[in-house]
Protein backbone atom coordinates (compact mmCIF):
# COMPACT_ATOMS: atom_id res chain seq x y z
CA UNK A 1 0.00 0.00 0.00
CA UNK A 2 1.44 3.19 -0.44
CA UNK A 3 2.43 5.93 1.92
CA UNK A 4 -1.12 7.61 2.96
CA UNK A 5 -1.69 11.35 2.27
CA UNK A 6 -1.30 13.83 5.40
CA UNK A 7 -5.24 14.57 6.52
CA UNK A 8 -6.53 18.63 7.82
CA UNK A 9 -7.13 18.73 11.29
CA UNK A 10 -11.16 17.93 10.87
CA UNK A 11 -10.46 14.81 8.79
CA UNK A 12 -8.31 14.00 11.34
CA UNK A 13 -11.09 14.64 13.82
CA UNK A 14 -13.93 12.64 12.41
CA UNK A 15 -11.18 9.88 11.94
CA UNK A 16 -10.35 9.92 15.24
CA UNK A 17 -14.40 9.90 16.37
CA UNK A 18 -14.96 6.93 13.80
CA UNK A 19 -12.66 5.02 15.78
CA UNK A 20 -14.18 6.39 19.24
CA UNK A 21 -17.87 5.40 17.70
CA UNK A 22 -16.50 1.84 16.48
CA UNK A 23 -14.84 0.64 19.54
CA UNK A 24 -17.70 1.70 21.58
CA UNK A 25 -20.80 0.27 19.52
CA UNK A 26 -19.24 -1.84 17.23
CA UNK A 27 -19.97 0.11 14.36
CA UNK A 28 -19.79 3.40 12.19
CA UNK A 29 -22.27 6.13 13.68
CA UNK A 30 -24.97 7.79 10.93
CA UNK A 31 -23.86 10.13 8.68
CA UNK A 32 -26.96 12.27 10.36
CA UNK A 33 -25.41 11.26 14.11
CA UNK A 34 -21.96 11.77 13.06
CA UNK A 35 -22.87 15.79 12.41
CA UNK A 36 -24.81 16.17 15.40
CA UNK A 37 -21.81 15.18 17.39
CA UNK A 38 -19.41 17.04 15.23
CA UNK A 39 -21.38 19.99 15.15
CA UNK A 40 -20.91 19.71 11.14
CA UNK A 41 -22.75 19.18 8.21
CA UNK A 42 -24.27 16.26 6.68
CA UNK A 43 -22.63 17.18 3.31
CA UNK A 44 -19.05 18.01 5.25
CA UNK A 45 -19.55 14.38 6.85
CA UNK A 46 -20.13 13.07 3.63
CA UNK A 47 -17.41 14.51 1.73
CA UNK A 48 -14.65 14.05 4.21
CA UNK A 49 -16.20 10.11 4.48
CA UNK A 50 -15.18 10.16 0.72
CA UNK A 51 -11.91 12.05 1.17
CA UNK A 52 -10.75 9.25 3.91
CA UNK A 53 -11.34 6.77 1.49
CA UNK A 54 -9.49 8.16 -1.76
CA UNK A 55 -6.72 8.82 1.29
CA UNK A 56 -6.97 5.38 2.33
CA UNK A 57 -7.80 5.53 5.88
CA UNK A 58 -10.56 3.90 5.75
CA UNK A 59 -13.11 1.50 2.98
CA UNK A 60 -16.87 1.46 2.69
CA UNK A 61 -19.20 -1.37 1.55
CA UNK A 62 -21.05 1.65 -0.41
CA UNK A 63 -21.45 5.73 -0.16
CA UNK A 64 -23.96 6.00 2.20
CA UNK A 65 -23.08 2.32 4.42
CA UNK A 66 -22.68 2.64 7.90
CA UNK A 67 -20.23 -0.73 7.16
CA UNK A 68 -16.79 0.96 7.38
CA UNK A 69 -13.43 -0.54 8.13
CA UNK A 70 -10.70 1.76 9.29
CA UNK A 71 -7.14 0.40 7.52
CA UNK A 72 -4.02 0.48 9.60
CA UNK A 73 -2.53 4.41 10.15
CA UNK A 74 1.09 4.20 9.38
CA UNK A 75 2.77 7.21 9.52
CA UNK A 76 4.27 8.46 6.50
CA UNK A 77 7.98 7.98 6.66
CA UNK A 78 11.15 8.46 4.65
CA UNK A 79 13.78 5.65 4.43
CA UNK A 80 16.94 5.47 6.38
CA UNK A 81 16.17 9.24 7.61
CA UNK A 82 12.91 8.95 10.11
CA UNK A 83 9.34 9.68 10.32
CA UNK A 84 7.56 12.80 7.56
CA UNK A 85 5.04 14.84 9.98
CA UNK A 86 3.14 17.21 7.94
CA UNK A 87 2.96 20.74 9.41
CA UNK A 88 -0.12 22.58 9.46
CA UNK A 89 0.03 26.17 9.44
CA UNK A 90 0.53 27.84 12.78
CA UNK A 91 -1.02 28.08 16.26
CA UNK A 92 -1.09 30.64 18.52
CA UNK A 93 0.64 30.27 22.24
CA UNK A 94 -0.90 33.47 23.29
CA UNK A 95 -3.45 35.06 21.60
CA UNK A 96 -5.41 33.21 19.32
CA UNK A 97 -3.94 32.97 15.44
CA UNK A 98 -7.21 32.62 12.86
CA UNK A 99 -6.98 28.44 12.23
CA UNK A 100 -4.79 27.78 9.14
CA UNK A 101 -6.06 24.19 7.36
CA UNK A 102 -2.75 24.49 4.37
CA UNK A 103 -0.12 21.96 4.52
CA UNK A 104 3.10 23.97 5.24
CA UNK A 105 6.01 21.41 4.85
CA UNK A 106 6.69 18.43 6.79
CA UNK A 107 9.47 17.34 9.72
CA UNK A 108 10.92 14.86 10.51
CA UNK A 109 10.88 12.81 13.44
CA UNK A 110 12.37 10.00 15.32
CA UNK A 111 9.81 7.23 14.68
CA UNK A 112 11.03 5.29 18.38
CA UNK A 113 9.61 7.95 20.01
CA UNK A 114 6.82 9.32 17.91
CA UNK A 115 4.75 6.09 17.54
CA UNK A 116 1.01 7.31 17.42
CA UNK A 117 -0.43 7.29 14.14
CA UNK A 118 -0.94 10.87 12.00
CA UNK A 119 0.83 13.26 13.87
CA UNK A 120 0.98 16.52 12.62
CA UNK A 121 2.89 19.73 13.67
CA UNK A 122 2.37 23.36 14.50
CA UNK A 123 4.19 25.91 14.44
CA UNK A 124 3.88 28.32 18.08
CA UNK A 125 3.55 31.88 17.54
CA UNK A 126 3.86 33.80 20.82
CA UNK A 127 5.41 32.97 24.20
CA UNK A 128 2.49 32.36 26.88
CA UNK A 129 3.62 28.95 26.95
CA UNK A 130 7.55 29.45 27.99
CA UNK A 131 6.99 28.97 31.32
CA UNK A 132 7.42 25.11 30.15
CA UNK A 133 9.21 25.19 27.18
CA UNK A 134 7.27 25.90 24.30
CA UNK A 135 8.88 29.09 22.79
CA UNK A 136 7.98 31.33 19.90
CA UNK A 137 8.73 29.95 16.27
CA UNK A 138 8.75 26.25 17.71
CA UNK A 139 7.30 23.49 16.06
CA UNK A 140 4.57 21.66 18.26
CA UNK A 141 4.26 17.65 17.53
CA UNK A 142 0.83 16.69 17.74
CA UNK A 143 -1.50 13.68 18.25
CA UNK A 144 -4.58 13.64 16.87
CA UNK A 145 -7.23 13.71 19.97
CA UNK A 146 -10.79 14.95 20.19
CA UNK A 147 -11.05 14.68 24.80
CA UNK A 148 -8.28 15.81 26.66
CA UNK A 149 -7.69 15.14 30.40
CA UNK A 150 -7.41 17.92 33.18
CA UNK A 151 -3.60 19.82 32.92
CA UNK A 152 -2.82 18.28 29.78
CA UNK A 153 -1.33 21.05 26.92
CA UNK A 154 -3.44 20.69 24.21
CA UNK A 155 -4.38 22.06 20.88
CA UNK A 156 -8.37 23.99 20.96
CA UNK A 157 -10.09 25.47 18.68
CA UNK A 158 -12.06 28.27 19.81
CA UNK A 159 -15.39 28.88 17.96
CA UNK A 160 -14.18 26.65 14.80
CA UNK A 161 -11.88 29.21 14.18
CA UNK A 162 -9.13 30.14 15.97
CA UNK A 163 -6.48 27.70 17.59
CA UNK A 164 -4.35 28.37 20.64
CA UNK A 165 -1.65 26.04 22.35
CA UNK A 166 -2.89 26.03 26.10
CA UNK A 167 -2.80 23.75 29.35
CA UNK A 168 -6.52 22.08 29.48
CA UNK A 169 -9.18 22.13 32.32
CA UNK A 170 -12.91 20.64 32.51
CA UNK A 171 -14.78 22.69 35.50
CA UNK A 172 -17.78 21.10 34.85
CA UNK A 173 -19.55 24.21 33.23
CA UNK A 174 -17.17 25.65 31.63
CA UNK A 175 -13.26 24.74 29.87
CA UNK A 176 -10.30 26.83 31.08
CA UNK A 177 -7.12 27.05 28.89
CA UNK A 178 -4.58 28.28 31.02
CA UNK A 179 -1.17 29.73 29.58
CA UNK A 180 2.35 28.81 31.14
CA UNK A 181 3.62 32.63 31.60
CA UNK A 182 2.17 34.41 34.55
CA UNK A 183 1.77 37.67 31.98
CA UNK A 184 -0.94 35.95 30.54
CA UNK A 185 -4.46 35.39 32.36
CA UNK A 186 -6.97 32.20 32.34
CA UNK A 187 -8.86 31.53 29.53
CA UNK A 188 -12.40 30.90 30.09
CA UNK A 189 -14.78 29.62 27.91
CA UNK A 190 -18.20 27.99 27.38
CA UNK A 191 -18.86 24.10 26.93
CA UNK A 192 -19.66 24.78 23.32
CA UNK A 193 -17.07 27.33 22.21
CA UNK A 194 -14.11 24.94 22.64
CA UNK A 195 -13.08 21.96 20.24
CA UNK A 196 -10.07 19.80 20.91
CA UNK A 197 -8.03 18.93 17.92
CA UNK A 198 -5.00 17.55 19.64
CA UNK A 199 -2.77 16.61 22.34
CA UNK A 200 1.26 18.25 22.52
CA UNK A 201 3.66 15.71 22.93
CA UNK A 202 6.98 17.25 21.74
CA UNK A 203 8.64 19.94 20.81
CA UNK A 204 11.10 20.78 17.98
CA UNK A 205 13.66 23.31 17.77
CA UNK A 206 15.90 23.43 15.45
CA UNK A 207 17.89 20.77 13.54
CA UNK A 208 19.19 19.30 17.19
CA UNK A 209 16.08 20.44 19.49
CA UNK A 210 13.45 18.05 20.14
CA UNK A 211 11.88 16.79 23.12
CA UNK A 212 8.95 14.39 24.10
CA UNK A 213 6.51 16.19 26.35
Amino acid sequence: MPPQIPLTPRQEALLDYLRQQINQHSQAPSLRQAAQDLAISHTAVASMLQTLQEKGYLQRAGRYSRTITLLPAAGKRAPGRGREVPIIGRVAAGLPLYAQQEWAGSILVDPEIYRSANLFALRISGDSMKDIGILDGDLAICEPRQFAENGEVVVALIDQEEATVKRFFYHGDHIELVPENSSFQPFCYGLGEVLIQGKVVGIHRGPEQMAAL
